[in-house]
């Protein structure tokens, strides 16, 4: 089912147009990176490249080649360069798993001429691929497909199996996110499960459940998922954030991982607007690691929606960020006097606990009475939000003189 020209390829369209033509036509290029989710066409444009080029084209992976097969293509193509010929083109499949070193390997053959690179990866260029080498080749990334570029694909695919019925490659299509080859295995799957037998959406649930989502825990797919997680509970959309929490379970995520980042999140963006948000996160990442998957996700479930649902507050977060940038520019500065503890006679003496005033003695327990050193007195570090908890909080430390100003 692979194409051969780029208008059999579906999907794309924001970069495979007359430019990208132009591009391969004029045969300049030094380099070209395919970055993008997996079955969105990064190894179908290599290979329509080579069947368009007049160059040798050689396939790899950084998976299973090494550094010596690597040096052996990039030393032949350069000799074919100085002999007349053109350079090869070299196309690296998971480029991002080559370490710093073997993409060093690379980068004079790409600077000089004698070899013409294209590689695939599914991770963000800018983090796994070293800057010379990015600097040196055109990005494009590619875009999950859409639901209707991959009943496209489907139906070119089915025009041999007239027993698969229609609504069947729109569930394929709808379950694939984005994924053409997830979708066309799957169709595969179904075909050799039933051969030619009437297949229909009850055929299609008997596989459907072995497909899992494509969630790499090492992979920026996890750091994107995770962060619109968080994104969604600070922003107070129970909906969104449950839906990220399922698509994250649903991958593979490690449970514990998400119970610590609710805990986190509790006193981050919660904070005193809601105290019990911290109480109930705490006993949840407890309750997960007793109890484990499955049941653990109505757990993560419960307080990820209170979470959400909660006023929100970073107040905290605020003050200590604050306070660790003065402690960082002032150093240790002296503690007052009246606040250190005598242990001794001789400390007393010297004025230790002097003028010390025990709130506890006073109706209300407290006294006025300065705490911070001397060169700090007017700093206010912690200044509640008019929300929840802390509202109460900011009517108290205004009747002690602490006001937002």
């Amino acid at each position: 089912m692979r194409p051969k020209t780029l208008s059999d390829i579906v999907g794309q369209r924001h970069f495979l147009n007359d430019h990208f033509k132009n591009l391969l036509r004029g045969d300049q290029w030094s380099g070209l990176i395919f970055w993008g989710p997996p079955g969105t066409g990064k190894t179908t444009l290599a290979s329509v490249i080579a069947e368009t080029t007049n160059r040798r084209f050689v396939s790899s992976s950084a998976v299973t080649a090494g550094v010596k097969e690597f040096r052996e293509i990039l030393e032949n193509s350069s000799n074919q360069r100085r002999m007349g010929q053109p350079a090869w083109v070299l196309f690296i499949d998971e480029v991002h798993r080559l370490n710093k070193a073997q993409q060093d390997v690379l980068l004079p053959y790409i600077e000089n001429g004698g070899i013409r690179f294209i590689g695939a990866t599914t991770e963000n260029p800018s983090f796994e691929i070293n800057n010379a080498i990015c600097s040196r080749c055109v990005v494009f990334n590619l875009q999950p497909l859409s639901q209707a570029e991959l009943r496209e694909i489907l139906e070119r695919a089915a025009k041999d199996s007239p027993n698969v019925a229609p609504e069947v490659l729109e569930a394929i299509a709808a379950v694939s996110i984005g994924d053409a080859r997830r979708a066309l295995t799957l169709f595969e799957h179904l075909a050799l499960a039933f051969g030619d037998n009437p297949i229909g959406l009850a055929e299609f649930e008997k596989v459907a459940h072995s497909q899992s989502l494509y969630y790499d825990k090492k992979s920026e797919s996890h750091y994107d998922t995770i962060s619109a997680f968080i994104k969604s509970v600070r922003g107070s959309d129970p909906d969104a954030a449950v839906y990220y929490l399922a698509r994250m379970l649903k991958g593979g995520e490690d449970p514990k991982f998400i119970a610590r980042r609710l805990v986190i999140l509790a006193s981050e963006d919660v904070g005193n607007a809601n105290p019990m948000a911290l109480v109930l996160a705490t006993n949840a990442f407890y309750a997960v690691h007793a109890v484990g998957m499955p049941e653990a996700r109505i757990i993560l479930s419960q307080a990820t929606t209170y979470l959400a649902c909660c006023e929100k507050s970073n107040k905290s977060y605020e003050a200590i960020e604050a306070a660790y940038g003065v402690v960082e520019k002032t150093g240790a500065l002296q503690v007052p006097m009246a606040l250190r503890n005598a242990v001794t006679k001789q400390m007393k003496d010297w004025g230790y606990g002097k003028d010390y005033k025990y709130a506890h003695n006073s109706s209300n327990a407290w006294v006025p009475m300065g705490f911070l050193p001397e060169e700090l007195k007017e700093k206010r570090f912690y200044k509640p939000s008019p929300r929840g908890t802390e509202k109460r909080f900011q009517e108290f430390l205004k009747e002690r003189g602490k006001s937002d100003s």
